[in-house]
């Protein structure tokens, strides 16, 4: 079996799924792969935004300036060159994180995808289907989950 050339890591900017980037970008480093940071997102409206939206029903709204997901990427990028991973790429798409990771696996022949196991156990978890759970069913690549909560 050959190394994980392309490992994706999701990342929403929590410490929790930092822990998931380091453990991505440990093995990026190791195998020399290539190291995809991803962040999925749903735009946050102006004020402008919003009032005109609120006026006219209109729920989508464009994304001005720096965002949540472009804050967590460079967040990433930075414990990932901290861990040694040398080719990063950042990746920030608009939607559910499941959908937007299994696609980007998909589009950038990714090899692995690595998430954390936050919301595993969660009441919401467990009423809408986690990341991890639902991306083991949709990814088409392996999945490495990082235990990234309680102890060591």
């Amino acid at each position: 079996m050959s190394a994980y050339r392309t490992i994706l890591v999701g990342t929403d900017g929590s410490e929790t799924s930092f822990l998931a980037v380091d453990r991505a970008a440990q093995l990026a480093a190791a195998t020399g792969g290539r190291l995809l940071l991803a962040s999925a997102y749903h735009p946050m409206p102006t004020r402008e935004r919003l009032s005109a939206a609120d006026r006219l029903g209109d729920l989508s709204y464009k994304v001005q300036g720096s965002n949540p997901a472009e804050d967590a990427l460079r967040a990433a990028r930075e414990r990932a060159v901290a861990a040694g991973a040398k080719e990063i790429e950042e990746i920030a798409v608009e939607g559910d994180a499941v959908d937007v990771i299994s696609k980007i696996a998909g589009d950038r022949s990714a090899d692995l995808v690595v998430v954390g196991n936050r919301g595993l156990n969660s009441l919401a978890g467990r009423l809408l289907g986690s990341v991890p759970a639902n991306l083991s069913h949709r990814s088409p690549c392996d999945i490495l989950i990082v235990h990234t909560t309680g102890g060591k």
